[in-house]
């Protein structure tokens, strides 16, 4: 009988009493206990299994679960008596950090204290034993979610030797989704207290801590070593190009295609590798995301399953208030195409938008780009690696991100494209406006005010255009044609059924302009002169097919002016 598939399970537990469908992982118990390592830190995007394998490894390890055998057995783990002898031998202390997304620090230090509360209170049997001292008790009792940060951060270090007193070993320590209160501070501004606050408290727990066997910790990036393990030099980084559980974390296309045979959907094995294959771990490629193909054998029909399971607002923050330069990657990316460049692990979140690379670290450690090549530059030590988006199902989620982008123009952006394509200036100039009124600030980095930097604005437009008219036209931008780089060039796909366009964007200058009709006239005299319609009357596209339109900015107004 085939089991159940289950939506959401993240308890070990309920899932193997249940019946419900799972993809044995447990070996990874084994790789990382013979690994030796004091503290781990595994870090895989969003809905990889993290939370579950955490969950695994306290049941197996826990006292708590001691006699509960029954929970492994016929799984590979249970196959070694060496780890039969292990399980249920280790006082454990589990929490995660997964729910803690505040908009504040002290809204967050309070979630945090919160979630070291309720580890406190599934330990209360520690009061009842005779091994506390007073002082100790009394600390025991003060832990909650409003006690001070200075307790907050020595709090895990203290459980340990409470659990050390009790059962005469020394502690497990496994921190599920670490670093999501850290993404939080960098998007609500409160990143640099956070950091002070984690670095304390990760130093105290992980570091200085005696009564610590082991610690594993989860996350999806891994967050610089002098932001917040600056102290740690007993670290063990695994990251999603290390070899290390390369796939211990999601299916391989041999589990996923063994799913679907059992289930009866063996036919459709290339449908689902053209949409959520492309993960790559180490030198594992083809892997799946798990949230998706358990949808799948759910539903049983394609969806964009793992893209929309959670925000996706930090991607969409860093392409949409990016520089030009990075919209002009991503629409690459777009494409198809990739990028070629030196890949830095360790984010930093307040260099995000400033350092070019760390943008496309985020982006690949969080799962919407993959590995495709690496190389090694012998002259320069480095290794540069090749990205692309990972699959159909991350394109179609950027493609709706750009669409929501300006869904507060209140459908002028849409009009504006029907405008344009009808070569109609008047309307185009109108809906242009009231899209660059409601969406200009939207595209403002947050260091430089928009008025002075329209580019981001434009490139992100751009972005939205090669999306709307991608079922009729090629569009690219920054690209050689003629004796210059146009802006913008809007090729047809049906060269008999539609026109050939090309933009240019001019940033009205005060001091060789006087209205916004010559910098419009600037523009079209660029598109002239540099002859930017070689590219497309090369392509056998005849020049009278061909409309030209100049872009003026001044702040938020546009005027929009066409060419002969």
């Amino acid at each position: 009988m085939k089991k159940t598939v289950g939506i959401g399970v993240q308890d070990f537990e309920k899932l193997r009493l249940g019946n419900i469908f799972y993809v044995d992982k447990t070996d990874f118990i084994r790789q990382w206990w013979e690994s030796g390592d004091d503290v781990t830190l595994i870090t895989r995007p969003r809905r990889f299994g993290k939370t579950l394998n955490i969950s695994m490894l306290e049941k197996f390890f826990s006292v708590q679960y001691a006699e509960r055998g029954e929970l492994f057995e016929g799984l590979r783990i249970w196959e070694r008596e060496k780890f039969r002898k292990l399980q249920g031998t280790w006082p454990v202390i589990s929490l995660s950090f997964a729910n803690v997304k505040e908009r504040s620090f002290s809204a967050t230090v309070q979630k945090i204290c919160q979630c070291i509360s309720d580890v406190y209170n599934d330990h209360r049997y520690l009061l009842d034993s005779d091994l506390l001292s007073e002082e100790e008790k009394a600390f025991f009792e003060d832990i909650s979610p409003a006690m001070p940060e200075v307790t907050a951060t020595w709090a895990l270090h203290r459980l340990s030797k409470f659990l050390y007193y009790y059962y005469g070993k020394k502690v497990l320590i496994l921190l599920d989704e670490y670093d999501t209160p850290m993404q939080e501070a960098y998007l609500h501004g409160y990143w640099e207290d956070l950091v002070s606050f984690t670095r304390s408290m990760f130093n105290s727990t992980f570091k200085t801590n005696p009564c610590l066997e082991r610690a594993m910790m989860t996350g999806i990036t891994r967050v610089s070593k002098e932001s917040i393990f600056s102290d740690l030099n007993n670290l063990e980084v695994v990251t999603t190009t290390s070899e290390k559980y390369e796939d211990c974390f999601g299916f391989t296309e041999e589990e996923v295609f063994a799913a679907l045979e059992e289930y009866g959907l063996a036919s459709r094995k290339q449908q689902v590798k053209s949409w959520y294959d492309g993960f790559t771990f180490g030198r594992q490629r083809d892997m799946y995301n798990p949230w998706s193909i358990i949808h799948y054998l759910d539903k049983k029909q394609i969806g964009t399953y793992w893209a929309n399971s959670s925000s996706n607002s930090l991607a969409g923050k860093l392409v949409q208030e990016g520089s030009r330069q990075i919209k002009e990657d991503f629409e690459e990316l777009l494409r198809g195409g990739t990028l070629r460049l030196e890949i830095d692990e360790q984010i930093v979140y307040n260099q995000l938008p400033v350092k070019h690379n760390a943008v496309w670290s985020l982006l690949l450690a969080s799962g919407y780009l993959k590995v495709v090549g690496k190389e090694f530059v012998e002259r320069t030590g480095r290794w540069y690696h090749t990205l692309a988006l990972t699959n159909r199902e991350v394109s179609l989620m950027f493609e709706t991100m750009i669409r929501d982008w300006f869904a507060e123009s209140d459908g002028s952006y849409n009009d504006f494209i029907k405008a344009l394509l009808l070569g109609d200036t008047d309307a185009m100039n109108d809906y242009m406006n009231r899209v660059a009124l409601a969406t200009f600030s939207s595209f403002d980095s947050g260091t430089q005010p928009s008025l002075a930097e329209p580019e981001r604005f434009y490139h992100g437009f751009v972005l939205g255009l090669m999306v709307e008219l991608a079922d009729r036209y090629i569009l690219t931008s920054s690209r050689e044609s003629g004796f210059g780089r146009y802006d913008v060039m809007i090729e047809p796909l049906n060269p008999r059924q539609d026109d050939g366009i090309i933009l240019e964007f001019k940033v009205f200058q005060p001091k060789k302009e006087t209205e916004l009709s010559d910098t419009v006239a600037a523009a079209l005299k660029q598109i002239n002169e540099k002859q930017y319609e070689t590219a497309l009357t090369t392509k056998g596209i005849p020049r009278e097919r061909i409309r030209k339109y100049g872009f003026a900015f001044r702040g938020k107004e546009v005027m929009i002016g066409e060419g002969e």
